[in-house]
């Protein structure tokens, strides 16, 4: 009976919120306004809710309540691989390219065709890649301020890759992975998957917050902690060299792995020095050439100590295998003809003409934003609600992430990220327009 009374309440709020009586926005009882309206125990009226929230008709939000979703939202905007709105204009994902890149393909292309060993690209490389093809990658990332042998580099297929294969190498169901209150929506699934007791910080000036680091050290056997020093998203922060020794001395004293995310540091100019500097013997680096070159090219690098590499390449062998031989030919290529160092240059003046455009047209909006990176975090005023925000733009032809996908922890901002670095600048500025004028007006 108590099974039956619990779904007929669950059924009830369903059918009230899908018919538009219950409208987007509304807040729902308080649990003990409903169990006394019911006349349910706690757990039963926390049941109700939860399974609401789990079909996405609701968001509860600690310390305000339980209110209906807008269901016309697409779910996990900024995470999943989602279909846009015909003709929409994507600040979702930022998948940025240059004029000329596609010239640039077809004439490598060519070359790699009239040239070498084409049998050889007919075959499986060794995981992590060949040792001529690791030095390459070595040497770029030196463009990140690492030095290190080719033994110390694996190569992936791309930058989400490199961080699955470390959390598989390297981490185990129950291990304790500490990461900031909003981070990369990437990692938060993979911790997520990999039954991680995950920790979430409570954001310092956008960055990590150290000192609350420190105490949970304390108290706590941490066994990781994910990072993005330079470039942090959705943030856009950029850690201090203090901030990054003081991390790297943590690391030390308290004998966890740091997982470093480089994906957006080509960005910064000059780069700082990667935390992998300061604890070599604790530190892994993922970089990769999806952003800084394309997002077809599905190239990633791992830098690790090396006591960590066979680890490394276990996991590469059971997840997805090797990286396709031609793909890294391609890349070392690109590398080694200078060609990859002159399009990380072009994008950072790109990325600086977008976000001067985002300042300029986001007027008495309240934002983050480094000035060479590819997005802007833009926080709602008080009265707003990020999912009917992102409902209103997403009807006007504008698709933004809120910040559900890039949140740790269950109580989530509202707040919007705009990935600026895939369209056109003049439909760019057609955009935020429209998130100006609904949010900053």
């Amino acid at each position: 009976m108590a099974l039956a009374r619990y779904k007929s309440i669950v059924d009830d709020y369903s059918l009230r919120i899908r018919h538009g009586s219950l409208r987007p926005g509304a807040q729902l009882p308080t649990l003990r306004s409903l169990m006394r309206e019911h006349g349910i125990a706690l757990a039963t009226a926390s049941r109700v809710y939860a399974e609401l929230e789990a079909g996405g008709l609701v968001a509860c939000e600690m310390g305000r309540g339980t209110f209906v979703r807008d269901t016309s939202l697409p779910r996990g905007l900024g995470l999943v691989q989602q279909t846009l709105q015909r003709d929409a204009v994507d600040l979702i994902f930022n998948y940025p390219t240059l004029p000329g890149q596609d010239d640039m393909l077809r004439e490598s292309l060519r070359s790699i065709a009239s040239s070498g060993d084409l049998d050889a690209l007919l075959h499986s490389a060794p995981q992590g890649g060949r040792l001529h093809e690791r030095q390459t990658m070595a040497r770029h990332l030196r463009n990140r301020g690492l030095r290190l042998p080719a033994e110390q580099v694996l190569i992936v297929n791309g930058a989400q890759q490199g961080l699955a294969i470390t959390v598989q190498g390297l981490l185990a169901p129950g291990d304790i992975l500490v990461m900031d209150a909003l981070t990369f929506p990437g990692m938060k699934t993979l911790a997520q998957s990999a039954r991680l007791d995950v920790e979430a910080l409570p954001m310092l000036d956008g960055k990590m917050n150290l000192p609350a680091l420190a105490v949970l050290c304390q108290r706590r056997p941490v066994r990781a902690v994910y990072v993005m020093p330079t470039m942090h998203n959705p943030m856009g922060s950029v850690m201090s060299d203090a901030e990054r020794k003081k991390l790297a001395q943590l690391a030390k004293r308290h004998q966890f792995l740091i997982i470093e995310d480089g994906a957006y540091a080509f960005l910064a100019e000059p780069a700082p020095k990667p935390v992998f500097t300061y604890a070599p013997e604790q530190t892994v680096y993922i970089s990769g050439l999806s952003k800084s070159v394309a997002s077809g090219l599905r190239i990633g690098m791992v830098a690790a100590p090396l006591r960590l590499i066979p680890a490394l390449e276990t996991a590469i062998r059971v997840s997805s295998g090797n990286t396709p031989s031609l793909m890294i030919t391609l890349a070392c290529l690109w590398i080694e003809s200078g060609k990859v160092d002159a399009l990380e240059m072009l994008k950072r003046k790109d990325a600086r003409q977008r976000q001067r455009l985002a300042g300029k047209i986001l007027q008495g909006c309240t934002v983050a934003a480094h000035p060479s990176s590819y997005y802007v975090w833009l926080t709602l005023a008080e009265h707003m609600r990020a999912d009917q925000v992102a409902a209103a733009l997403a009807a006007q032809g504008v698709m933004v992430s809120t910040a559900e996908a890039f949140a740790a922890t269950t109580q989530v901002p509202h707040a919007l990220r705009l990935a600026i670095g895939s369209i056109p600048l003049d439909a760019l500025g057609t955009a935020l327009g429209k998130v100006q004028k609904m949010c900053c007006d």
